[in-house]
């Protein structure tokens, strides 16, 4: 890092509404109104370029004022914070930092901290200024939230300095978007499709909150998509979005019309049963003679949802119709197949649809996608390369010989990967013969019998192995974490000793852990689990990658091992009316 060019900042450059060069803000659009939305976006860029004019002026003597408490700089989470281009904090609230070199310092992800910051102002000549995203502590808490810094390089004395100041909100401005966007166009101009690796990384600046760089050749081919890589490699020009709107041929318009735009589109968020408005922004950039688009897409805050219309079964009455399907299949057999091939019927209906598997995961019956019948899918993953197949074959081999998974797939005809939630039953055939039935629900809203599914699910396990479970659990790709659930185990003096969403938290006490309104939501469940052996617990708490509580309605159980007793749980955020948050 020591050896990044440092420029001065251009004279009249502005960072409030002019983030980005007027050549990326030339697309016109109907929802282009201006970066920032939110106040606290424009307070904060205001003090960063007030702070670096301070540091021109007077050089490092402003570093004084910076650290007096309750002043202007430094007032409970917003202060300016000040580095050198090799990483020295020169300016932080915490002793622990100032004065040391961080150049190392990453957040609970492995993001690197001060290394992201620096690249922001510094990557790029005509760019001394920039935002950057990462999960951080707020002072005085245990917990790493969301936080959005924007920096700017400035000199003085011929020195040079970054200074910033962030904000934790995990809610994406337009700014942000533009931010990414830009600087994803210059590396790919600069470095070609080397740049492809770096929008793949997590721990690099093009993948922030729920926003990842994505990235089309001239021909409509998905070149880079972070979040979907199954889509890599496919023409996605006849994509449509819950509305019908093509929106990659929107895009395409864009840039061929205008060279970068606004568009705007309806798709579901990950575990919610409709649509959201999504806002993404798209680019030329040239790779020699050649161009791809480069686009970034988030929701933004108050984003329009869709109205749901037509009435979606929920998990109780998928559980009704799978078990009522089993004893079709155990009566009849291979001769009920023709029965749930028939679409519009009660077996099938568009994207609700039966399939059978052998107990060695071969298909004898998909009645949405025939062709596929025959093959052997056991090694079957999702797009995030969560083991389908196993988890099937699993959940159908165990001893209850039912229960749900969770994982990516696409509806029917689609090849835009969304969740789906599959309830599973083993059954006999009237051959003796033992098989898997399942059927299952995309975008299903969460539900309860999710919860105690997975608690039950997590519990058995550690009934089974003790300690040597945590690692089962805290598996990403597993069964027990999906959408924005996940177990946690505690001991009963309240030490977290599992938390695949928090790892941050695992070894602390949370007896004393208070939740979003001051409830000792720890203290609570561990006492009700213990003495009911399982209880429903409310609380206002973090759903995982956002900034604002919500109420969140946990399962917890006791488990015992041996000589050790543990408090397990999960959860499920509901939607609050007294504060419109989910």
């Amino acid at each position: 890092m020591s050896n990044l060019k440092l420029e001065e900042p251009k004279e009249g450059f502005d960072s409030g509404n002019q983030l980005v060069s007027d050549e990326i803000t030339k697309g016109k659009s109907a929802n282009f109104d201006k970066l920032y939305e939110q106040d606290t976006t424009l307070e904060l860029v205001a003090l960063v370029k007030d702070a670096a004019e301070l540091i021109r002026v007077k050089g490092e003597a402003a570093f004084n004022d910076f650290r007096i408490s309750g002043s202007r700089w430094r007032q409970g989470e917003k202060y300016i914070f000040v580095l050198d281009p090799t990483g020295n904090m020169l300016v932080h609230p915490d002793p622990e930092l100032e004065g040391k070199n961080q150049i190392e310092l990453k957040d609970i992800n492995g993001k690197p901290i001060i290394r992201g910051l620096l690249g922001a102002a510094t990557s790029f000549p005509n760019k001394p200024e920039g935002w950057y995203h990462y999960e951080w502590p707020v002072p005085g808490e245990l917990l790493p939230r969301w936080k959005s810094s924007y920096v700017r390089l400035v000199k003085a004395s011929g020195k040079s300095y970054i200074v910033g100041s962030g904000m934790y909100n995990d809610l994406m401005e337009r700014g942000f978007v533009l931010d990414i966007v830009k600087d994803a166009v210059e590396q790919v101009q600069k470095n070609k499709d080397e740049a492809f690796k770096l929008f793949h990384d997590p721990s690099g600046p093009f993948i922030a909150k729920d926003a990842y760089i994505f990235v089309l050749d001239a021909n409509g081919i998905e070149v880079v998509c972070p979040a979907f890589p199954n889509l890599e490699g496919r023409n996605v020009m006849d994509l449509k979005d819950t509305r019908g709107k093509f929106l990659f041929r929107e895009m395409f318009k864009i840039v061929k019309d205008n060279n970068s735009g606004w568009i705007d589109y309806m798709w579901p968020k990950p575990g919610e049963s409709v649509s959201t408005q999504k806002s993404t922004y798209v680019s030329k950039a040239k790779i020699g003679e050649q161009w791809v688009l480069v686009g970034c897409g988030v929701y933004l805050a108050d984003a329009p949802k869709s109205i749901s219309t037509a009435k979606k079964m929920n998990a109780s009455e998928l559980i009704t119709l799978v078990r009522e399907a089993a004893v079709v299949f155990e009566q009849n057999g291979e001769k009920a197949f023709p029965e749930f091939r028939k679409n519009g019927g009660k077996w099938f209906n568009d994207g609700t649809y039966f399939f059978v598997w052998t107990m060695e995961g071969v298909r004898i019956l998909n009645a949405a996608n025939p062709e596929s019948e025959g093959l052997n899918v056991s090694d079957l993953k999702d797009v995030h390369a969560r083991p389908i197949g196993k988890m099937m074959l699993e959940t159908g081999s165990a001893p209850t010989g039912e229960g749900w998974i969770h994982y990516m797939y696409p509806q029917p005809g689609d090849i835009f990967p969304t969740w789906k939630s599959t309830f599973l039953k083993r059954v006999t055939f009237p051959s003796g013969k033992q098989y898997i039935i399942g059927c299952g629900i995309y975008n299903m809203q969460m539900d309860k019998a999710f919860i105690v599914d997975v608690v039950n699910r997590a519990a058995k396990l550690i009934e089974d192995r003790g300690k040597e479970a945590f690692t089962q659990i805290r598996d990403k790709t597993g069964p027990l974490v999906f959408m924005d659930t996940y177990v946690f185990v505690d001991n009963l003096e309240g030490v977290e000793l599992v938390n695949p969403a928090q790892p941050s938290l695992e070894g602390k006490n949370v007896m004393d852990l208070k939740d979003a309104r001051g409830k000792l939501a720890g203290r609570e469940y561990i006492n009700a689990a213990v003495k009911n052996d399982n209880a429903w617990i409310d609380y206002y708490w973090y759903r995982p990658g956002d900034n604002k509580p919500a109420l969140k309605q946990t399962y917890v159980r006791k488990v015992q091992f041996g000589k050790e007793t543990y408090v397990i749980g999960a959860g499920l955020y509901l939607e609050d009316e007294t504060n419109g948050t989910k």
